[in-house]
């Protein structure tokens, strides 16, 4: 065993060496613009609680009634025991509210990728990926063992040029709706319009666009004003704007019922607690009706870019909740991100292999709890010379 050890630590140090050792931090406090750390408070700009409903007082009521109700626990999987009439009035809630035919609960959203792709393309089909890709859609295409065919971040052109020459029996297009490191939209209307032309699956997790972008909240889909094609599988997560936990497919009742029969990650794990699935009910009354939120959110997305407009690192320009700050050196970015640490900011450091080499950055997420005196704050902090 010593040699197996020895080489996890000098795994270790190698990543420490790097400036990519993550440090995980344990809060005493509910998910907030302010967090407390060893009893310290510091203004909070890591979460993906992008309209503050973590701790909303409705969502806890819900969640209290629910649990009384239906109790902690679901007991077994969905298609044992586990499905209880709060996942199914949820379902049902969020079929009508995405606009399409039906929907499948799962636990988590990297939970939901992996059990989508291989369930609709195996040994002989193709994925077109963009290379920005969330983990756990990499993961899915692997896991699948279809042909892995990565196109350049949202270059059209070149999917297209990859789609014309593929074989395959089966196509499926897999992306990012909303990419959760540059805070981008994919092109989504040119994406179905290729998925149409080369009858291809399009495969889109919106897991940072639920709830912020579209009218109501509805997604990057209802951004765009896409009809709800059969060709087209959603995912949306529900533990970042909708403030829970979990993750939803929507599609058309027949793939849906397909991914209910033949997704591993569906069949085989014990279904969610129906205490959540009541909450979540509460929160999607919030987001529907949560038009203020979203308008704060994008002003102050507006004023973090006009503080920051003449700032040494590169804003990434986006027109969502996610402003990530472009430092590139690993060492600098987590000195930045420790700077603002001290001064009482809590800024997250990305570094590889999260981002590209070179790209290391400060992950700014917004959350409709912010307050102008927040992102005032963070822009001072930036400004001065470090």
């Amino acid at each position: 065993m010593n040699a197996l050890i020895d080489e996890l630590r000098a795994g270790l140090s190698a990543l420490g060496r790097d400036s990519r050792l993550r440090r995980r931090r344990t809060l005493d406090a509910p998910c907030g613009p302010m967090a407390r750390i060893d009893g310290r408070k510091l203004i909070s700009f890591c979460s993906n609680d992008y309209l503050g409903l973590a701790n909303d007082p409705a969502l806890i009521e819900a969640l209290s009634d629910g649990a009384r109700r239906f109790g902690v626990g679901s007991g077994a999987s969905h298609l044992v025991s586990g499905h209880i009439e709060a996942h199914e009035a949820l379902e049902r809630r969020l079929a009508a509210f995405s606009g399409f035919d039906r929907v499948l609960l799962m636990t988590a959203g990297y939970m939901a990728n992996l059990g989508i792709v291989p369930a609709l393309v195996g040994r002989g089909d193709a994925v077109f990926a963009d290379r920005l890709n969330h983990a756990s859609l990499i993961d899915a295409v692997l896991l699948s063992r279809a042909d892995n065919l990565r196109y350049p971040h949202a270059d059209l052109g070149e999917l297209e040029r990859l789609l014309a020459a593929s074989r395959a029996k089966r196509k499926l297009i897999l992306t990012d709706a909303v990419f959760s490191m540059d805070g981008d939209i994919a092109p989504l209307p040119g994406l179905l319009e290729l998925a149409e032309r080369f009858d291809a699956w399009l495969v889109v997790d919106d897991a940072h666009g639920f709830g912020v972008l579209g009218e109501k909240g509805r997604g990057s889909l209802a951004h765009f004003d896409l009809p709800r094609d059969e060709r087209i599988v959603y995912m949306g997560t529900l533990g970042k704007a909708a403030g829970a936990s979990g993750a939803f497919v929507a599609a058309s009742d027949t793939v849906i019922e397909w991914l209910l029969q033949s997704a591993r990650t569906y069949i085989f794990t014990t279904g969610s607690s129906p205490a959540i699935a009541c909450a979540l009910l509460a929160s999607l009354d919030l987001i529907e009706f949560g038009d203020e939120r979203r308008a704060h959110l994008r002003r102050l997305a507006k004023q973090l870019g006009d503080g920051l407009a003449k700032m040494r690192w590169k804003l990434i320009p986006s027109p969502t909740a996610i402003q990530p700050i472009i430092i590139g050196d690993n060492h600098e970015a987590l000195r930045v991100a420790s700077m603002l640490y001290e001064k009482g900011l809590w800024v997250p450091a990305i570094r590889p292999p999260t981002v590209p080499r070179g790209s290391a950055r400060l992950r700014v997420s917004l959350s409709a709890a912010h307050t102008e005196a927040h992102i005032a704050a963070l822009i001072d902090a930036l400004r001065e010379p470090a």
